[in-house]
């Protein structure tokens, strides 16, 4: 937080309350923004975070309550009511016309004209772009040739250029690597410093630690807790976001291991040039670890039969040995592999069906009788996986685009369960999803290690690999470094190899 920052709250809700229908959103919640600081919103998908932003950003209206800014009530009827009011809504998936050019993304709706033409701005179109560092994006560019970091950048510059006091930004690094993301940091910083208040929504609770100078955590559409950053800890956010007591964020798995479950040698790929290879014993949970582009998610892809392979084999449980060149997914599944996008809403999941069908067509023969679909035995297996995951939903006929992030995730291993596949590839398992729906995750894990699969886990996360693997293998452009146990590799070491190979 700034120095000299001013006591009184820039923009507060009051008692805001919202329904839909027969489900109550928001129940009497109360938040305080000002000016010069970044205020982290948290708490469980579900929670009412989204709803809340959306009647501050004039999305919806409020069945009571009451928004004021600067001492004076405001009517938010509308988004461009908010946005004239200098509140501008940053969303997760960016609405950016691709087609148009940078200047006419930014002026939208902010168009000036003059004898019936619109009249250029690319001088404070360029202004906004140099506050925020990016001076050589030119506004003449179309969005559509940026990166979505720097689309990102464009979608704030818009509301520089709107005059915005208060920015909301929802889950900003879900799709940027670790260098995005600092750069996205210092760029909010530099906001922050210029007396902008800015809403940070986020599940990742490093990055509250790291960006955020004050938190409010909402739960169940009520406020639960809020404070100094500074005065909280990890543990203490995430008791309040699910509200119960954690003994550890992290299980730890079972420390007995089995036999070698699998033995991969020599996989050569697109991003694998040197060849990877490497044992799973039985019960065993890998964590890979490694920086955008180092090859983790190539190499699971691989050898599930998704990424062509040049070279390479590898030997399961028993001594079937397998070429893995031309290796397909119908080939892993039959033999026992099953993988877990990290693409969830694209390949994970078929969003327009439901529950019942995303958890059981892969594997239809075990709900089928000489070609003919058991519908019964369909829908009595998916409601038993909806209830061992803890799956929360109104029916498992229910459409799975209906849920939130971590019931999709489950709903996606539910599909795992029901292969019964013994060794797993899950990337990114917990990305995008809320905590107490990641604890529920890292807890089914070790569950299914524990049962005597064998799981190699690709994460972005480290701290969630030191939390929940045996041992961690750590990759750096296509070479993978030694296996060796948690205990055994400091966070600091991990990191080294990732950006050095050393």
């Amino acid at each position: 937080m700034v120095e000299g920052i001013a006591r009184a709250p820039l923009l507060r809700l009051d008692s805001i309350s919202k329904s839909f229908g027969p489900v109550q959103a928001l129940r009497d919640v109360s938040l305080e923004i000002r000016t010069g600081e970044v205020l982290a919103l948290i708490g469980e998908n579900g929670a009412g975070k989204s709803t809340l932003m959306k009647v501050l950003s004039g999305a919806h209206h409020p069945d009571a309550g009451t928004v004021v800014m600067d001492g004076r009530p405001l009517a938010l009827s509308s988004p461009g009511a908010a946005r004239k009011s200098g509140i501008a809504m940053i969303y997760q998936e960016l609405t950016l016309a691709p087609h148009l050019t940078v200047e006419e993304n930014i002026t939208l709706g902010l168009e000036q004209s003059r004898l019936g033409f619109v009249r250029s701005q690319s001088a404070k179109v360029r202004a906004a772009l140099e506050l925020l560092g990016v001076s050589d994006i030119s506004p003449d560019q179309k969005v559509e040739s940026l990166t979505i970091a720097r689309q990102q950048l464009v979608e704030i510059a818009r509301a520089i250029v709107s005059e915005a006091k208060v920015v909301i930004m929802d889950e900003p690094t879900s799709s940027l690597s670790e260098e995005d993301k600092q750069a996205l940091f210092r760029v909010i910083r530099n906001l922050r410093d210029k007396g902008l208040a800015i809403v940070y929504i986020s599940h990742f609770l490093d990055e509250i630690d790291e960006i955020a100078d004050r938190y409010s955590v909402l739960r169940d559409g009520a406020t639960v807790g809020a404070g100094l950053v500074s005065e909280s800890t990890t543990e203490s956010l995430v008791e309040e976001m699910i509200g119960r007591p954690l003994d550890a964020m992290y299980p730890r798995p079972d420390p007995s291991l089995g036999d070698v479950a699998l033995s991969v040698s020599g996989i050569h790929g697109v991003r694998l040039p040197r060849g990877v290879s490497f044992e799973l014993r039985r019960g065993e949970i890998l964590g890979l670890f490694g920086l955008v582009g180092a090859g983790r998610t190539e190499l699971a892809r691989c050898l599930f039969g998704l990424d062509p392979v040049t070279a390479g084999s590898i030997e399961l449980h028993g001594g079937t040995r397998l070429e893995v060149a031309g290796f397909r997914p119908i080939d892993a599944l039959d033999r026992g592999l099953d993988y877990l996008s990290e693409d969830r809403k694209d390949e994970g999941l078929a969003q327009n069906l439901s529950i019942t069908e995303n958890a059981t067509l892969s594997a239809i023969r075990k709900t089928s009788r000489r070609g003919i679909l058991k519908l019964r035995a369909e829908q009595a297996t998916a409601e038993r996986l909806v209830e061992q995951l803890g799956v929360r939903c109104a029916s498992t006929r229910q459409a799975v685009s209906a849920l939130s992030g971590g019931n999709q995730q489950k709903v996606a291993i539910a599909r795992m369960i029901h292969h019964d596949s013994d060794i797993l590839f899950m990337d990114e398992p917990t990305r995008g999803i809320d905590v107490g729906s990641k604890h529920e995750i890292y807890e089914l894990v070790h569950s299914l290690a524990a049962s005597g699969k064998s799981i190699i886990v690709v994460s972005s996360y480290l701290p969630e690999l030191v939390g929940t693997c045996h041992q961690i293998a750590v990759m750096h452009r296509g070479t993978m470094g030694p296996k060796r146990p948690v205990a055994e590799y400091s966070e600091s070491e991990i990191m080294m190899f990732a950006t050095t190979g050393k």
